[in-house]
């Protein structure tokens, strides 16, 4: 009868649900909710600040895993990023100063992992984006090193592809940029999102949102 398979159903959602929470540590639940949103664009740019705070405090607390210092140091790139679409380049030094500094310890506690890699490609850039000119050949070459060195521990992660395809879509066609061949890959990396296995749900798992806005941004 469909009411007691219903009734089931739902008891068995229940406990599985009650379990699940139990079995979540006092870490997932810090952790969980912030993860979930770190693709959400903030209010203004000290929530980045107050975000990376509680990463970095949450970090200091369990001392051993890499997640929240990569976390906090995202949420700073994130803030450079912002800074850098309103053309307030003279902060990004600074910016890149406090975020080099989680990548740090996140390293520290986990090293040859692809995704600090990927931060560390992100935050040169910030830095080379202050005086693209001069910088160039410094930030510029050791943002290529990085994502280089992120390839070669984790050749399909999506991210990757993500950052290559902002390269090409930002980057004039007469310096080998390509808003076309960005977008292939942006699809390219939709793609590789499908068949990408995270280790855990706090690992990153960001970058669909943006891949999917440059897609429709072509259409």
């Amino acid at each position: 009868n469909m009411k007691t398979l219903q009734k089931t159903i739902l008891a068995l959602a229940i406990t599985f649900t009650t379990t699940y929470s139990f079995a979540q540590t006092a870490y997932e639940k810090a952790m969980l909710p912030k993860v979930q949103t770190i693709e959400m664009p903030k209010a203004n740019l000290d929530d980045y600040t107050a975000q990376a705070n509680d990463f970095a405090r949450i970090g200091d607390k369990e001392k051993t895993l890499w997640q929240p210092y990569y976390y906090a140091a995202l949420s700073i790139i994130k803030k450079g990023r912002e800074l850098m679409q309103k053309n307030q380049v003279a902060q990004l030094d600074d910016v890149a100063k406090e975020a080099q500094n989680y990548i740090d310890k996140a390293e520290a506690l986990s090293p040859n992992n692809a995704e600090i890699f990927i931060l560390k490609k992100m935050n040169h850039g910030l830095k080379m984006i202050v005086n693209p000119m001069e910088r160039w050949q410094t930030e510029g070459q050791a943002a290529q090193v990085a994502l280089n060195e992120a390839k070669k521990l984790d050749p399909e992660n999506p991210r990757i592809s993500i950052l290559e395809a902002e390269d090409l879509y930002y980057t004039p066609e007469q310096f080998g940029g390509s808003k076309s061949k960005g977008i292939e890959l942006f699809k390219k990396a939709l793609e590789q999102f499908k068949t990408y296995k995270i280790k855990s749900s706090l690992d990153p798992n960001w970058g669909q949102g943006e891949a999917n806005y440059f897609i429709s941004q072509a259409k």
